[in-house]
């Protein structure tokens, strides 16, 4: 037998057990909170190539409550759960299936992490599959003249970022950090920083985001655009 499908046994009209197959939908609606709804959906947008931005746009939603949802903040409707499941092309049982979040060592070949294209780049999840607490790791391509807004950007824990290929500025609470491959930066993620890209050509980043409180995702606020 196939693991995570839930199974029930009744009798039958002849006092015969029969075998009741029960979906991972059905398991977890039963079961309460077994299954984390929202960090499934983000997983599953994330695998799809989605910023949560996009997911907006394309499935009607309002970002704020697809934020909501994927923090754990609020519980979606099923005719939520519906929308987001066809725009992700994927069958709304998909978000109560168990995750991966429980492995203890995550390897990931090079080309077979995902991805998901925002409006300045590409993010790369390089932790996907381990409970996101204390860090966030990601390679970030920005695209030529790309910059993050003139909104300076605040969040919780630290930040730290290693310039791989071009050329990042980095504005740290009004001073300026100019990033060469090599170079590093780590400050405290409540000072408003802003980030971009000066380079004709694209520029790639290892950045690992440290929130103090893994409902928050400072993620969204670098790249949901």
């Amino acid at each position: 037998m196939k693991a995570g499908k839930p199974i029930s046994i009744a009798e039958g009209s002849q006092g015969r057990k029969r075998v009741i197959k029960t979906s991972p939908m059905e398991a977890a609606l039963k079961n309460g909170n077994d299954v984390d709804v929202g960090r499934r959906i983000r997983e599953v947008r994330m695998g799809s190539g989605y910023s949560i931005r996009a997911l907006a746009q394309l499935s009607k939603l309002n970002v704020n409550t697809l934020s909501l949802i994927e923090n754990g903040h609020t519980s979606p409707s099923v005719s939520t759960l519906q929308l987001i499941a066809q725009t992700l092309q994927v069958p709304i049982s998909t978000f109560f299936e168990s995750s991966q979040n429980d492995r203890k060592v995550v390897y990931q070949p090079e080309g077979k992490r995902p991805r998901a294209t925002f409006t300045h780049g590409v993010i790369e999840d390089l932790g996907a599959g381990m409970t996101r607490f204390g860090a966030e790791p990601l390679i970030v391509t920005l695209k030529p003249k790309a910059e993050s807004g003139k909104t300076p950007i605040v969040h919780t824990g630290r930040e730290f970022v290693y310039c791989l290929e071009g050329h990042i500025t980095y504005q740290v609470d009004e001073e300026i950090y100019q990033l060469s491959p090599g170079d590093s930066l780590m400050f405290e993620a409540y000072l408003p920083h802003r980030w971009q890209n000066h380079d004709k050509t694209a520029s790639r980043l290892l950045l690992v985001l440290c929130p103090m409180d893994e409902r928050d995702q400072p993620s969204e606020r670098h790249f949901g655009k």
